[in-house]
């Protein structure tokens, strides 16, 4: 079904309202949530709106604030107490944005959250302060270590960003080779897995999500992407998470933000960063109906299309969670 940005700002605002978000709060979930959807990401989008109200359900809203517990001039330790991440990777956003730009360079950690979502849209954000950042965010122990038929690390996705014309360059990935949410999106709408991205309990490979959720989901890029997710998960460790995070709260974030002058002259560095995209860009592709693309140029063009079109294709079934939800 179509629905228009201001049909989905407006459900999904009255849905976190009625969970009790703070209505200062609500605005970074509901615009992150749309996002998602806005870059093709439907499973991080409505349906996650859907998978938080099930968690709250289950936890209700935290008791404690977002609070700072550990400050330098150049750092900071975030508790989330276990605060949506949509708001405590804000705060911690927020924070890095402030201290690189008065220092230079800032490392902030959080911890004690849950479903950090997109690392890019705080990445970029900080490319919009001419902020090369590094993202890294641990999760619970879906995901079987190269070798292992269990798992022991999250989804754990890890992010690059650097400021650009005529938008930022960003790496957002998965060290998965699938996402908690699509594996729950799947269970949701009765869909299987792709080959390839599960196990399930026995070591097996499997399609069915509900045994990949018993099991554990398959590391991307073999023995090199297992070796990466098990560095995001000690970075979360940094942050003040368990390597062993529950299967749905305490995770741990880590942010590190420099300024493109940090070791010269700003303008020239992002212009070596423009110049250096042109020429990825112009590289000769294999197919010529397929141009070389930087990273995040598809999330880019995806979301001024749909923006364009005033809105993004839903799924029913969750759309109609929602409009259950609020009775």
């Amino acid at each position: 079904m179509r629905m228009t940005i201001p049909e989905a700002t407006d459900i999904l605002t009255q849905v976190m309202g009625k969970l009790g978000h703070a209505e200062a709060d609500i605005p970074a979930i509901v615009d992150h949530l749309i996002d998602c959807e806005l870059r093709g990401l439907g499973y991080g989008g409505l349906a996650r709106a859907v998978a938080i109200t099930e968690r709250l359900g289950r936890t209700g809203m935290p008791a404690k604030p977002i609070a700072v517990t550990h400050e330098t001039p150049v750092s900071a330790k975030v508790e989330g107490n276990d605060h949506i991440g949509y708001i405590a990777g804000q705060r911690a956003t927020d924070i890095a944005i402030e201290k690189a730009n008065a220092a230079g360079l800032a490392a902030v950690a959080l911890d004690n959250t849950y479903y950090t979502g997109m690392l890019s849209y705080f990445a970029e954000q900080m490319a919009a302060h001419d902020l090369v950042s590094m993202i890294a965010s641990n999760a619970g122990p879906w995901v079987a270590p190269h070798g292992a038929a269990e798992g022991r690390f999250g989804t754990n996705p890890i992010c690059f960003g650097f400021p650009a014309e005529p938008h930022p360059i960003i790496w957002d990935i998965g060290t998965s080779n699938i996402m908690h949410a699509e594996v729950l999106l799947a269970r949701r709408l009765g869909e299987q897995l792709p080959e390839g991205r599960a196990i399930g309990a026995d070591g097996q490979p499997t399609t069915d999500p509900n045994a990949a959720l018993k099991g554990a989901f398959t590391a991307w890029g073999g023995h090199k992407g297992s070796g990466l997710g098990l560095m995001v998960q000690l970075l979360g460790v940094l942050a003040g998470s368990e390597g062993i995070t529950d299967d749905m709260g305490g995770f741990g974030m880590t942010i590190v933000a420099m300024k493109t002058g940090l070791f010269g002259d700003g303008d020239a560095t992002k212009r070596r960063i423009v110049d250096y995209a042109a020429a990825v860009r112009g590289a000769k592709p294999l197919d010529p109906a397929s141009p070389v693309r930087m990273p995040f140029d598809r999330s880019h063009a995806a979301r001024e299309a749909a923006r364009a079109s005033g809105g993004f294709e839903a799924n029913e079934e969750i759309v109609a969670k929602l409009r259950a939800f609020l009775g």
